[in-house]
C-alpha cells in the first residue's frame, strides 16, 4: 500500500504541491492526472526518495520513507520500477542491454540476465529476438514497451510507476500501451501509480484518480465519481471529453475516450 499524507513541497517560494492526500491499495493502479504544470511528475519523484516533502508523510506498506536511512530508502527503491516519460532508453546499447542494466550493475550473471530480459520482453508482448536490435530501429511504441520490460526486469518491483508512459505515441500504440499497463495489473497483481495529462488514459486503466490542480487535489476518486463530479475546474478540464465520460460513467465504453464522444 502506498500512502500521501498532507504531503506539501515548495522549492524557496514556489509550492509545488499543497497538502496531497491518496492512497493506494495494494494491487491497484491510481492515476496521478492533471493539466502540464499541475505537480504530477513531482509525486513521483518523492515517492522514489529523489526529493523530500517539505512536511506531510509518504508511506509504503506501513513505512514512512521520509523518516528512513538513505540504505533503506534504497531497499524500498529496488521494489519500485520506474517507466521514464518517452523511454529514456540508452541510445548507444542494444534492447537487451537497456532492459539488463540494472542486472549488470548488480553483477548477475550474463545467462541469467539474458534469460531475463527474454522473459521481460515476452510479459510486454515483443518478440525476445529483439534483443540484439538497437532502439532506433524500434517504433516509439516498441520502445515504450521496452522501457516497460526494463522497469520489469530490473528486480521484479512490487510496484510500478508510469510517468506520461502515451506521451508523444499516436493513438493505436497509445491502446497497446494502456492495454499492457492494465494486463500487467490484472496478471500480476503489481501495484501502480501513473502520471499523464491524458483524460483517456486515466479513465481507462484508473482503479481511482486523482485530479491536481496548482499542486492541490480537487478531485480524488473512482472514474465513475469523476464522471459525475461538478466543480468549475472538473468541468472546463473535461469539457472536450464531456460525451464519453458520460458514457464511460455508465460502464458502456469500450476502448479508449477521445474529443466529441467517439470511443
Amino acid at each position: 500500500m502506498i500512502e500521501f499524507r498532507d504531503v506539501a513541497f515548495w522549492i524557496e517560494d514556489h509550492h509545488i504541491l499543497k497538502g496531497v492526500s491518496f492512497t493506494v491499495p495494494k494491487g491497484k493502479t491510481q492515476v496521478i492526472l492533471g493539466p502540464s504544470g499541475s505537480g504530477k511528475s513531482t509525486i513521483l519523484r518523492l515517492l522514489i526518495g529523489l526529493w523530500k516533502p517539505t512536511s506531510g508523510s509518504i508511506r509504503v506498506d506501513g513505512e514512512d520513507i521520509t523518516e528512513i536511512s538513505s540504505e533503506r530508502l534504497r531497499e524500498i527503491r529496488k521494489r519500485m520500477g520506474l517507466v521514464f516519460q518517452q523511454g529514456a532508453l540508452f541510445d548507444s546499447m542494444t534492447v537487451g542491454e537497456n532492459i539488463g542494466y540494472t542486472m549488470l550493475e548488480d553483477k548477475t550473471d550474463e545467462d541469467e540476465i539474458e534469460r531475463k530480459v527474454r522473459i521481460s520482453l515476452e510479459q510486454v508482448g515483443l518478440d525476445p529476438d529483439l534483443i540484439d536490435r538497437m532502439p532506433d530501429e524500434l517504433s516509439g511504441g516498441m520502445q515504450r514497451r521496452v522501457a516497460i520490460a526494463r522497469a520489469l526486469a530490473s528486480r521484479d518491483p512490487d510496484i510500478l510507476l508510469y510517468d506520461e508512459p502515451t506521451t508523444g505515441l499516436d493513438p493505436q500504440s497509445a491502446e497497446r500501451i494502456t492495454d499492457l499497463v492494465m494486463n500487467l495489473r490484472d496478471r500480476t497483481g503489481k501495484t501502480s501509480v501513473m502520471v499523464t495529462h491524458d483524460i483517456a488514459d486515466a479513465f481507462k486503466v484508473g482503479d481511482r484518480i486523482t485530479v491536481l490542480d496548482q499542486g492541490i487535489v480537487v478531485f480524488e476518486g473512482t472514474p465513475v465519481e469523476l464522471a459525475a463530479a461538478q466543480s468549475p475546474f472538473i468541468n472546463e478540464f473535461l469539457a472536450p471529453f464531456r460525451k464519453a465520460v458520460a458514457r464511460a460513467s455508465r460502464g458502456i465504453v469500450g476502448g479508449s475516450l477521445s474529443a466529441g464522444g467517439s470511443a
